[in-house]
């Protein structure tokens, strides 16, 4: 084998020219270029638009730190896929978003969420909320950064982001940076408000789900009072096992499960509510998921407490479809690298975690408007579709790129375009017309 130097455009990210024409169809650029609250005065100074875009392209294209985004500096056939004409330096990057304030961080995602809002699908049933926090492990002296819950390092200082997300789009409707010591629980209610808000009236919510951690009355009361039905894991407290071990109507759902059903008022509660309990035979070949009760040997228990009028199986089986949201805080954290930008100030380090949040969803988006038949997670997309070995080239006045066929080439992403092409940009649902003739 002979090693020789060549001087044209090389890159392993040809395929990020289908995400780069997606871009263009639903007016990425003209959307941060409005909003964006950073001005720079400097006539040599690189676009903040562009130095954010910078960011997200390094994102997906696998960088976990600020130092990463060097990688792409030299890669010209990037550059001119995504429209960027001189790539920003980390210090460019990182220096961006320590600019940002708290006011600057909701003047510039809070329209881009909306922005992106209204290419949301309607679900004529309407949504499932899910709503989780997890932990961000921190090593350093960062702003919000201090001791908390944390299974894995007890005692390490962390973040305790707060995420709910929209399940049957796959779409990240809120997201909170919070400090490591802040419960599961706190702000909850001002932070469901503000989803709410975003989400405006085009689109329902068929029903809010959450872990124990969110377990209060103060919760239930909020959504009891907008009408919003809601299953939340209750806390298996002293008084709940005693009334889960008093149950004596079950429901069998199979030699292994079985349903029942209690109300009760707790302690400084104004009202009692529904409880389901569900019991699991205990399994030598099963680790089971619920608590023992010392009154009920053999078995385990889960509670949920619910507004719903399903039958208490029912009520089950739709929390379990909760836990997709593991995969999409899995998802945050290791194809995107969520928890690893971190920078001493609190606002800039928030203005970064929205960031992803917010390329999560353009990536979300993306697969809807391309056709894909299932949804792949951002690795999955990155290995499948945007790495692609690929060549910068000219005919003319026209620039050329040239796709490795041997990496699929054209053949697998020629569909992806022309389904982007053709797919029809929704207006919001607020805004409806109907065409009438005039009497």
């Amino acid at each position: 084998m002979v090693l020789v130097e060549t001087k044209r455009a090389v890159t392993p990210y040809g395929g990020l020219s289908v995400f780069a024409e997606f871009l263009g169809r639903i007016g990425y650029r003209a959307a941060v270029v409005e909003n964006m609250p950073i001005v720079l005065m400097s006539g040599n100074a690189i676009s903040p638009a562009e130095t954010f875009t910078a960011f997200l392209i390094s994102v997906m294209a696998g960088a976990r730190r600020f130092a990463h985004t060097g990688w792409l500096r030299a890669d010209r056939a990037l550059q001119s896929i995504v429209g960027i004409k001189r790539f920003p330096t980390d210090d460019t990057i990182r220096n961006l978003f320590k600019r940002f304030t708290m006011g600057q961080v909701y003047r510039f995602f809070t329209p881009l969420w909306e922005w992106q809002i209204k290419r949301l699908p309607s679900v004529a049933s309407g949504y499932s909320l899910d709503m989780d926090s997890t932990v961000f492990e921190r090593y350093g002296k960062q702003e919000g950064a201090v001791k908390g819950y944390n299974p894995r390092k007890p005692g390490r200082h962390s973040h305790h982001p707060l995420l709910a997300v929209l399940a049957e789009a796959h779409f990240i409707l809120n997201g909170w940076l919070r400090s490591g010591n802040a419960g599961t629980a706190r702000g909850v209610v001002e932070f469901l408000k503000e989803s709410l808000a975003m989400l405006g009236e085009g689109h329902e919510i068929r029903v809010v789900r959450a872990d124990s951690g969110f377990f209060g009355e103060g919760l239930f009361e909020f959504l009891e009072g907008r009408e919003l039905r809601y299953i939340v894991v209750a806390k298996m407290t002293r008084w709940l096992k005693h009334e889960a071990a008093r149950v004596t109507k079950w429901k069998d759902l199979d030699q292994n499960y079985s349903v029942g059903e209690f109300t009760k008022e707790l302690f400084n509660w104004k009202r009692s509510r529904r409880f389901v309990v569900v019991r699991e035979r205990i399994r030598e070949d099963r680790r089971p998921t619920g608590r023992k009760l010392l009154d009920v040997p053999g078995y385990t228990f889960r509670i949920f407490v619910t507004n719903c009028s399903d039958s208490p199986e029912e009520i089950w089986r739709d929390y379990n479809n909760r836990a997709d949201m593991e995969n999409r805080i899995a998802e945050l954290k290791y194809d995107l690298a969520a928890d690893d930008f971190c920078m001493r100030q609190f606002f800039a380090t928030e203005a970064a975690f929205r960031s992803i949040l917010l390329l999560f969803n353009l990536l979300s988006e993306f697969q809807r408007s391309s056709g894909m038949n299932s949804y792949r997670r951002p690795a999955t997309l990155r290995l499948t579709v945007f790495l692609c070995g690929a060549i910068l080239g000219r005919s003319g006045n026209r620039t050329i790129l040239h796709l490795s066929q041997a990496w699929g080439g054209l053949k697998d992403r020629i569909p992806l375009i022309d389904k982007i092409l053709s797919c029809e940009i929704p207006t919001s649902p607020k805004l409806s017309f109907e065409l009438r003739s005039l009497p």
